[in-house]
């Protein structure tokens, strides 16, 4: 069903659950309703986005629309709970509410219902294993991926093999925990979801080891992250950090050769991300209407093959890389 998604364009929640921003209850909902209406049907969401926030207003718009109509995708991994919790950092702005980490069982099964509460839906499509990765838990990230694959694993396969979801893999801002998932013989994954990974600013890794891998095995990627937490688009954060210089001076590059051909940073991200056949979508966060159209402009817009044969020549993408027909 993901294969789907029209123009492999979905909708990354992560700036509804007030991600670097606070952002008005109204504003939140517009950009869900703007997306509906420019013909997004895919969704993706994570109870870390805001400690719930994310999903109670996907799920306020989405609950409003037939359930048959659009594609939906959440995360287990973290639990929300009532009790108070000081916010920093990436959602500082979100509900003011704990969340805990667990991969096990008993867990993944809490979090479905709870998601599936907040979201105002009767089902899930996809459910990704939400940052089991090193990013996250240092060296702890190891021990996290096994309780995830004695626990989280073993719930997830059996919905699918049942027909409640329809797939299942790993949400992650790295390539290493979805290799090592796909490379497992049993509870095998069939669709992962990498932030962050297959973009212009960094695909080497996703490009020789995790996507190959993906499509021999018949599995999808859904590429979160196109534009490095914004600083290809010429924001401040690269990965959910500060933006570091030499990422900076790459960008300023990438910008002049765009300049001289006319091309769209944010068109080419897209275009360059949705290109490989073991991709099955992008989904771009946003938490302004007027981002939606501009998304969807760019994934169509005309580029010409000149521009990706300079980026070639100045080997700023892998000379493997498929490039946009």
């Amino acid at each position: 069903m993901i294969e789907t998604v029209k123009n492999k364009i979905g909708f990354g929640a992560a700036p509804l659950g007030n991600m670097f921003r606070d952002i008005a209850e109204q504003e939140a909902l517009a950009t869900v309703e703007a997306a509906w209406t420019e013909g997004i049907r895919y969704f993706d969401a994570a109870p870390f986005y805001g400690a719930g926030l994310a999903e109670e207003r996907l799920g306020e718009v989405l609950s409003q629309k037939n359930r048959d109509d659009f594609i939906l995708s959440t995360k287990v991994g973290r639990l929300v709970e009532e009790e108070h919790e000081e916010k920093s950092g990436l959602f500082e702005f979100g509900h003011q509410k704990k969340v805990t980490t667990d991969f096990s069982a008993d867990a993944t099964k809490r979090s479905i219902e709870d998601s599936l509460r907040r979201l105002k839906t009767d089902r899930l499509d996809f459910v990704f294993i939400h940052d089991t990765s090193r990013d996250f838990y240092g060296d702890e990230w190891v021990s996290l991926f096994d309780q995830a694959r004695r626990g989280a694993f073993k719930v997830l396969s059996q919905l699918k093999e049942e027909g409640v979801i329809k797939g299942w893999g790993l949400g992650v801002n790295s390539t290493e925990p979805i290799e090592l998932a796909l490379d497992m013989e049993e509870s095998t994954p069939n669709i992962s979801l990498a932030a962050t990974q297959y973009t212009l600013l960094k695909h080497e890794r996703a490009l020789q080891r995790m996507l190959p891998r993906s499509e021999a095995q018949g599995g999808k990627i859904v590429v979160g992250g196109p534009f490095n937490s914004g600083a290809l688009l010429g924001g401040d954060h690269f990965d959910y950090a500060e933006i570091p210089q030499e990422i900076k001076e790459r960008v300023t590059t990438l910008n002049e050769i765009a300049g001289r051909h006319d091309v769209s940073l944010k068109a080419a991200a897209l275009q360059f991300s949705t290109a490989h056949p073991a991709v099955a979508a992008v989904i771009p966060g946003s938490s302004r209407p007027e981002r939606i159209r501009e998304d969807l402009d760019s994934i169509n817009a005309e580029i010409p093959a000149a521009f990706w044969q300079e980026l070639r020549e100045q080997k700023l993408v892998s000379a493997e890389v498929p490039l946009p027909a």
